[in-house]
């Protein structure tokens, strides 16, 4: 495909390179224009919806209020301190 418009595009080699330039940026601009503004509410990216599951199916998910604890059976060892951005000073014997 690309070969054939390479070869019917006029004007020698200079006109070839101006008129790829063109197609491509007139292809550019139809998908900027009009492919993405029609499709895109079709697409989800901006359905975020952040909320807390009651786990009761049909419920519009109000929920409990997050209050930062954790959940039974979500506990979980880490190897940093959650509570503060600083970590320990290194010990004097190192």
């Amino acid at each position: 495909m690309y070969a054939f418009i390479w070869r019917k595009l006029p004007f020698g080699l200079a006109g070839k390179l101006t008129g790829s330039v063109l197609l491509a940026a007139a292809a550019v601009a139809l998908l900027w224009y009009v492919a993405f503004p029609w499709a895109e509410p079709l697409l989800p990216f901006d359905d975020v919806q952040v909320t807390q599951d009651s786990g009761v199916p049909g419920d519009p998910g109000g929920g409990d209020a997050v209050t930062g604890e954790t959940p039974a059976g979500d506990e979980h060892e880490l190897p940093y301190d959650t509570d503060q951005n600083n970590s320990a000073p290194p010990s004097p014997d190192r």
